[in-house]
């Protein structure tokens, strides 16, 4: 029974909780850049391209031409689809600019409920009681 005992003390400790939470709310921010990044900001991309599509984009390693990557496929050629690639490259740097932002934006509140307060006024110094002390002393001594 200690076993258990302790497996629920372990789950149960504010770190794995905190964790949790945190992958959770990881995977609901995730599908919220990920719409953003496909219903919003691609097609603007797409506008300055052309209306280029980048999964569409490949190399053919047989040196056949085909027309779209799914002749490729179909073909069962070898493919290198770099425009896989550039969209994962375009994506990453989305989220990291959000994650940026959001980051930035918890700072600036952390600061400003964080404001360094006035610090109190500094007594005397271990060594200044010690030599008041003393000096106390020198004068209960020589006083009659």
């Amino acid at each position: 029974m200690a076993f258990f005992k302790d497996f629920k003390a372990f789950l149960m400790k504010g770190d794995i909780i905190a964790l949790a939470t945190a992958v959770v709310m990881g995977a609901a921010f995730n599908k919220i850049i990920a719409s953003v990044v496909a219903d919003v900001l691609m097609p603007i991309i797409g506008i300055f391209t052309g209306g280029t599509d980048f999964s569409q984009k490949f190399f053919s390693l047989d040196g056949e031409y085909y027309e779209t990557l799914d002749a490729a496929k179909e073909a069962e050629a070898a493919v290198i689809t770099y425009g896989n690639l550039l969209q994962a490259l375009i994506y990453f740097i989305i989220v990291a600019f959000f994650i940026f932002l959001l980051l930035r934006a918890y700072e600036k509140t952390k600061t400003k409920k964080d404001a360094p307060k006035v610090a109190a006024p500094k007594g005397p110094s271990q060594e200044e009681l010690l030599v008041e002390i003393r000096d106390e002393l020198r004068k209960q001594n020589t006083t009659p």
